[in-house]
């Protein structure tokens, strides 16, 4: 059983805790505390957007499989019930019709980040969405729908949303995003060209975008965590010698 936020402000060791947004609804938020939490530093956040038939308790088991110490998780659930369970029994979740609950989610997931901003040290900079085939959609349509608010995306097995007319996004919504798209060779529910294709728009519109691909299908392989772990702490660490850099210069 995930244990209550309250207890963590006691008790801040490395676990599952459930909290609930009291000004909407008592939607519930997940958070995945590191071990041995500093709260003199400032970790980075990644909020998981689970897959179609999914949930947030499922989805964010993928948080220690990535780092155990290198960041804090979140987990959002999506905003319509499925009359079954997850792969691991429990309720089942989706995210709607594309575009449907955008305006309900967005303020889900401000307010999310914000109570965990408020909880922990959370670097500012460092707010990474992160989602899970269909949950990809949701982080991407979230990051293009506040673009100033979020430092990236990760992508694992999913692909941009597509309008059924205009552009995919405009170049401004992602010239200073970074993106990480993990996807299997053999994935044959979202297929790796959709992927490249995406890979080819971000890079053209001047995003940070890398392509890594894996020997799996429409799976999580564990190197894509791994591989997450590593992306999220270049970033940490490109941004820390820019910063030394730019103090260099003004003396």
């Amino acid at each position: 059983m995930p244990r209550t936020l309250f207890s963590t402000l006691m008790m801040p060791t490395e676990g599952v805790y459930a909290s609930q947004l009291r000004h909407l609804n008592s939607l519930p938020v997940q958070t995945f505390l590191p071990t041995g939490y500093e709260s003199k530093y400032a970790y980075p956040l990644i909020v998981f957007f689970h897959q179609h038939g999914g949930g947030d308790e499922q989805v964010l088991r993928l948080a220690p499989r990535i780092s155990r110490r290198n960041a804090i998780y979140i987990s959002l659930r999506g905003p319509v019930p499925l009359d079954r369970q997850d792969d691991d029994g429990l309720p089942a979740y989706s995210w709607g019709e594309p575009g449907e609950h955008d305006e309900q989610l967005s303020e889900y997931l401000l307010k999310a980040v914000e109570q965990t901003r408020n909880e922990f040290h959370v670097h500012s900079e460092r707010v990474y969405l992160a989602g899970v085939a269909e949950g990809a959609g949701m982080a991407y349509r979230m990051a293009l729908r506040h673009p100033q608010k979020f430092a990236g995306v990760i992508s694992i097995n999913g692909t941009l949303p597509r309008p059924s007319e205009g552009p995919l996004f405009r170049d401004d919504e992602v010239q200073d995003l970074r993106v990480l798209i993990a996807h299997g060779a053999a994935n044959e529910v979202v297929p790796l060209e959709l992927a490249r294709r995406d890979f080819l728009a971000l890079y053209g519109a001047g995003a940070d975008v890398l392509l890594s691909t894996y020997p799996c299908t429409h799976t999580v392989h564990p190197n894509m965590l791994r591989d997450v772990n590593r992306w999220v702490v270049r970033n940490a660490d490109y941004d820390a010698c820019w910063d030394a850099e730019e103090d260099d210069f003004e003396e």
